[in-house]
């Protein structure tokens, strides 16, 4: 499976080069970069390569990094620099699966509480560790950490989990 992406990306910046587009050329040689850097950091840690999961992983970190950087532009006023970071940003996702609406995220992560049984903030890892099998590369993980920390702070009827006798503090 780990070659299905490989092949997406390289026949993606065939057409790219084809097409004249140094744009996504650029992007698309540092995706085919950043794979390769972490395929022979794992080869050297004695694993067999990189994984599909670690692939989007991969780009997700690059998309991150470029929500970041055109955020630090805009604020910087060099909204042309911004608008490049945004523009990679889009070649980037792509390759993503694709992604839940914040609807849909809040949703699963009500049900993947529930079916693990979660009732306290220390069941946070157990629930993104769910969350990362069960989706992987389907939602944004850091915001969905956010849900579980909002649903976990309450028991669903507006109690604090950590003082179920209804003594919560303000």
């Amino acid at each position: 499976m780990r070659e299905a992406m490989r092949d997406r990306i390289n026949a993606a910046l065939k057409a790219a080069q084809d097409g004249g587009d140094k744009r996504r050329c650029a992007t698309l040689r540092l995706v085919q970069t950043a794979v390769k850097d972490r395929e022979a950091a794992a080869r050297e840690n004695g694993k067999d390569g990189v994984n599909e999961n670690e692939v989007i992983e991969i780009l997700q970190k690059m998309v991150r990094q470029r929500e970041t950087s055109a955020v630090e532009f805009e604020s910087g006023g060099q909204l042309d620099l911004a608008e490049q970071e945004r523009t990679e940003q889009d070649i980037i996702r792509e390759f993503l699966p694709a992604q839940l609406s914040d609807e849909e995220m809040r949703v699963l992560c009500e049900e993947t509480v529930k079916d693990i049984d979660a009732h306290g903030l220390r069941d946070i890892g157990r629930c993104m560790s769910e969350l990362k099998t069960r989706y992987p590369g389907k939602m944004d993980f850091v915001q969905a950490s956010c849900y579980v920390k909002d649903m976990l702070r309450s028991d669903g009827n507006g109690q604090s989990a950590k003082e179920p006798d209804g003594d919560a503090k303000p």
